[in-house]
């Protein structure tokens, strides 16, 4: 079996399956068939009785809302009864048209439900009919009485008339009628009638009796006689609505409740006829999907112990060469290359994935091995990563040195003219007072030539004193420059003074190069930070502004200027306006051993031991900006304080931009 690839014996399974299928399919369309013509009727049942159960629930509905509507009238309920009744029409109309079971005993439902819709117009019109009753006769007649009361109250103005006892009863008998009358109106009852019509036989009994007691007064006579004539207009408008109650009531009874319970009826009946139907077409549906049932699971039972067996042969043909090939992983995995893999001369995809692994595991080998020489290479990289570094750090040195012996020249250079000068005056004046000397020997001198010598002397003096304070200042402030870069230590300095010690050792190297320098610093800007380092940052900025600023070009400008920014910090400005520089040089412009004179001397070390002065030993940042023939600014922002650690300013990087 390994001969042949998987592939073939799953698909030989899935073959088998698939005439299974195609089988068990055929048996199974055969039996949809049966089963579809039984569920079809079983359907078609239990969808009539869904109707005749919704049927039903409307009309008890329906009766329930009308029933409601007589009780209380409310608009909103008045339209669910409309909705509901055409509901009921048009459903029992198309269901006869559509549901065979329905057609026949449809008919006299609904007839029964026409009838049904039809009381409840008659109850309609007999509510119509109480309304305007109650309200052209009963709420008539009280409105007029009361205007009657209210006429004969207001014409009786003594207050001894003998007509006020009958008055005062009568019109406690008014009240009582009407209190009854909405009764009645309102729940029909019958000894709220019975109570209304006694009150208003009360009222006709006192009217001619207070007309008797008027006193002659024709208006309140007319008006008590017309009380009478109103109580009588009651009485009888008491009765009409009585009669009309009760044919409201006979409707209700026989109209409503009556069709309802016979619209029940007829509803049971077709319920039953239809369950036996459902019973039916529910057996014949069940027999035929148990028959179905038992022929495929005798077929499916018996291809399933043929795919059980087939299926067990085939995965024994590819787990057990699998577990070899997972063994074989683990122990390469573990780093146990000796172990061989197995099956490597197999047909199959495992046999190809065998000797997959098998080329891994010769890899893997390999890969040891490199990784040995990796790791010994890398031995050899750090060591000469090391030895780079060292070289790295003696360049830094030597250009610290070098940018030292360039000061070193240019102020020996600037001592040597004082000291000079004073050499040739001090040779004269020995002249001089030698030349004096042999004329006083002789005793010829003269007053005149004792006076031109005392005043060159004088002046020779003078000359002299002027050149060696000169020297002695230039040799102070190299000094202080040579001291403060060689030990570096931190103190506490005024930034305008020690800048003038540090550009005044740097003048004289200007001489040679018709550079102009502008210094404007102000006074008072006190800091406590490390001078030598600031004096290398700007004499290796000074430097490059005369090699790279002005190379090949006569004459320019250097300025150099400083101010507080905020509380804590100082912010130096050094700008030239030399050749500038383009945007890849400034991106490079910090980086070490970048130069654009790699041939003529450069080392690339000046701006990169800037950068590093200024982040690193002063805990600031410097900002270059530059363009092709605008010349170049560093813009250096500083800590009043320098930080205590030189690693604090490791973090911070150089910017290139504008200023």
């Amino acid at each position: 079996m390994r001969r042949s690839p998987i592939r073939w014996r799953i698909l030989a399974i899935a073959v088998f399956n698939s005439a299974v299928a195609l089988l068990l399919l055929a048996l199974i369309w055969n039996g949809a068939r049966v089963l579809g013509d039984a569920w079809s009727d079983l359907r078609r049942v239990r969808s009539s009785e869904r109707f005749l159960r919704s049927l039903d629930s409307d009309a008890e509905q329906l009766q329930s809302l009308i029933h409601r509507y007589f009780a209380q009238s409310d608009p909103d309920v008045h339209a669910k009864i409309i909705d509901i009744r055409e509901t009921l029409i048009s459903q029992l109309r198309v269901q006869a048209r559509l549901d065979p079971l329905l057609a026949d005993a449809s008919r006299p439902l609904t007839e029964i439900t026409e009838r049904y819709v039809a009381g409840f117009d008659q109850l309609r019109d007999a509510r119509t009919a109480i309304t305007f009753i109650y309200d052209g006769k009963v709420l008539r007649a009280s409105r007029d009485m009361a205007n009657l009361y209210a006429l004969v109250t207001n014409a009786t103005t003594d207050p001894a008339s003998l007509i006020w006892p009958a008055l005062s009863k009568s019109r406690e008998a008014f009240n009582a009628m009407m209190l009854a009358a909405n009764a009645f109106y309102l729940s029909n009852s019958s000894p709220a009638a019975a109570e209304a019509k006694a009150y208003a036989k009360v009222i006709k009994r006192t009217a001619p009796v207070m007309a008797d007691l008027s006193g002659g007064d024709e208006i309140r006579r007319r008006a008590l006689l017309g009380l009478e004539e109103r109580a009588d207009l009651f009485e009888t408008g008491i009765d009409e609505l009585q009669e009309q109650f009760a044919n409201q009531s006979r409707l209700l009874r026989e109209a409503v409740d009556g069709n309802a319970e016979a619209m029940s009826a007829a509803i049971d009946r077709l319920t039953g006829g239809i369950h036996a139907l459902e019973q039916s077409a529910q057996r014949r549906f069940d027999q035929t999907l148990e028959d179905v049932a038992v022929r495929l699971s005798l077929l499916a039972l018996a291809f399933v112990v043929l795919v059980v067996l087939m299926g067990i042969q085939i995965a024994k043909s590819i787990s057990e060469p699998l577990a070899d090939l997972r063994n074989a992983m683990l122990s390469i995995a573990s780093g146990n290359y000796d172990r061989r893999v197995s099956g490597l001369t197999a047909g199959d995809e495992i046999g190809e994935m065998a000797r997959a692994v098998e080329v891994f595991r010769e890899n893997a080998i390999a890969k040891r091995r490199a990784e040995e020489d990796l790791r010994q290479a890398k031995e050899r990289a750090e060591r000469a990563l090391t030895d780079l570094r060292e070289t790295q750090t003696s360049l830094i040195e030597a250009e610290k040195l070098a940018a030292l012996g360039g000061l070193v020249a240019g102020v020996a250079h600037e001592v040597n003219n004082p000291v000079g000068i004073s050499l040739t005056v001090a040779s004269s004046l020995a002249r001089r007072a030698e030349d004096f000397a042999a004329e006083v020997a002789t005793g010829q001198i003269r007053r005149s030539r004792l006076d031109e010598f005392t005043r060159s002397t004088a002046t020779a003096a003078n000359q002299l004193v002027s050149n060696l304070m000169r020297a002695g200042e230039l040799v102070q402030s190299f000094k202080q420059v040579a001291v403060d870069r060689s030990q570096a230590e931190r103190r506490t300095f005024d930034l305008g003074h020690a800048m003038e010690q540090i550009l005044a050792s740097l003048r004289p190297t200007l001489k040679t190069s018709e550079v102009q320098l502008i210094v404007e610093v102000p006074e008072g800007i006190g800091m406590d930070s490390y001078p030598g380092p600031l004096g290398q940052i700007l004499t290796n900025l000074f430097l490059n502004s005369l090699h790279h600023g002005f190379d090949g070009r006569p004459g320019g400008t250097i300025f150099v200027s400083a101010r507080l920014r905020g509380r804590d910090e100082v912010e130096i400005l050094f700008r030239d306006d030399g050749h500038g520089m383009t945007e890849e040089v400034q991106r490079s412009a910090f980086d070490p051993f970048f130069t654009t004179r790699r041939g003529s001397g450069g080392t690339g070390l000046g701006l990169h031991i800037v950068y590093n002065l200024v982040t690193a030993r002063l805990g600031g940042r410097i900002i270059l900006s530059s363009s092709p023939g605008l010349g170049a600014t560093f813009l250096i922002v500083l800590p009043l304080v320098a930080p205590r650690e030189a690693s604090r300013g490791d973090g911070v990087r150089a910017e290139a931009g504008h200023v």
